[in-house]
């Protein structure tokens, strides 16, 4: 698949964009922006009545931090031109909900376009009904596009974009709908995020790891990161021949909430000597890092940098999922959806769309240079990690022997 494409990640990576021509309607400049540029410049300076945030407009340059753009806005025609249908979990979760919407908010703040985010019914135990009901509403209100996180909307998805098959959709961890050109699937080689980590905190003198994943093990992305994980850890502890111990569970995960019942096993897996957790599901996070507090552990953080929510955050395995959302937006109003839509875009390490925060992590025995120096190997091809693609791959991490990990799963 032809895309060049780069995220910023954190305070560190920057993106660049190819436009090309589609058939959605917009006027914005279609020139390729430099290098240097975040992807929400892609979409020019289209002309329109900017939106109302709280009754006000929102002057001078376009807002550059998502945390001081409301969540909600009022929009003068009633109308919302960019929709956001949350996953599972709470919109503001510090991870994939919050990370996805962040895009969302910064694109219409930077192109004067009105927002709005639609949670499906019933919370945790939303249906696929659910979730079609907060699509449909979005289409209804005046959504241009419709942003959709988690690939657990896959059914109503299908069932919304043939309904609705001149509005886009912009689906992130998800995969193409078969039949539908307006649905934009763009995932994730998380694969390679996790293995960064795995090696950096080995590296770092952590020898009892713990990995802690949402969705049940059912999540294509949460165990793409805990695969890699493995890898990365086993790849670190080869190198420095010793082993190392692992604990890998997707208990209490499976609605990738906080709970009592997930902070009290992570305890006990800090008092048993693990030393750090890697915290894989958004709102879990919360149950973890108390786990930590209370017992002097460490966590690694998943999809953004989460070294601001914890001083236990050692680092944290990220996706540029912001940008992505961006980069995905623009393409609907300067009218090359079209190379994107009906399509799988993945994007990784060639695309700086994965990587470690080096500008706010806390490990002090491994470098920034050994860091950057791997990252390029995996950007060149020289480092290959493996993946999991499908349900039927996901028996890899039990069935392999792991030469330098004693992984203990439940």
């Amino acid at each position: 698949m032809k895309k060049l494409f780069a995220m910023l990640l954190a305070l560190a990576m920057m993106v660049s964009l190819f436009a090309c021509s589609s058939n959605n309607s917009g006027n914005e400049d279609t020139s390729k922006p430099p290098a240097s540029e975040p992807p929400a410049s892609e979409a020019g300076t289209e002309e329109s009545d900017a939106p109302e945030q709280g009754g006000e407009e929102n002057p001078g340059a376009p807002e550059t931090d998502p945390d001081k753009i409301e969540d909600s806005m009022t929009s003068s025609d009633g109308k919302y031109q960019v929709a956001f249908i949350t996953d599972v979990g709470q919109l503001k979760d510090k991870s994939f909900n919050q990370g996805t919407f962040d895009g969302v908010k910064l694109y219409a703040a930077a192109n004067n376009k009105s927002y709005k985010y639609y949670q499906p019914a019933n919370g945790d135990a939303a249906t696929d009904d659910d979730r079609y009901d907060a699509m449909k509403a979005a289409v209804n209100g005046g959504a241009e596009v419709v942003v959709c996180a988690g690939f657990m909307q896959t059914a109503a998805l299908s069932k919304a974009a043939a309904e609705f098959p001149d509005v886009p959709f912009i689906f992130i961890d998800g995969s193409p709908i078969d039949g539908c050109d307006n649905v934009a699937a763009i995932a994730f080689a998380e694969h390679q995020s996790g293995y960064l980590a795995g090696y950096a905190v080995v590296k770092e003198g952590y020898e009892k790891l713990g990995f802690s994943g949402g969705g049940g093990g059912t999540n294509p992305a949460c165990c793409r990161f805990g695969y890699g994980f493995v890898q990365g850890a086993n790849a670190a502890a080869a190198e420095m021949d010793k082993t190392v111990e692992i604990n890998y569970s997707w208990q209490y995960g499976a609605s990738f909430q906080a709970s009592s019942e997930l902070q009290t096993m992570i305890s006990g897996w800090y008092n048993t000597g693990t030393e750090i957790v890697f915290a894989c599901g958004g709102s879990m996070f919360q149950s973890i890092v108390a786990a930590a507090g209370a017992n002097d552990g460490f966590v690694i953080g998943v999809d953004v940098d989460q070294s601001f929510e914890s001083n236990y955050v050692v680092t944290s395995a990220m996706k540029g999922l912001s940008s992505a959302v961006q980069w995905a937006v623009a393409k609907v109003y300067d009218n090359s959806f079209d190379e994107i839509g009906g399509t799988a875009t993945s994007l990784g390490a060639k695309d700086d769309a994965i990587g470690l925060p080096t500008a706010t992590w806390s490990m002090k025995n491994y470098s920034v240079e050994e860091y950057e120096a791997q990252l390029a190997d995996m950007v060149s091809g020289k480092l290959v990690v493996d993946s999991m693609e499908t349900e039927a791959d996901f028996a890899k991490l039990t069935d392999t022997e792991w030469t330098n990990v004693i992984l203990n799963t439940d």
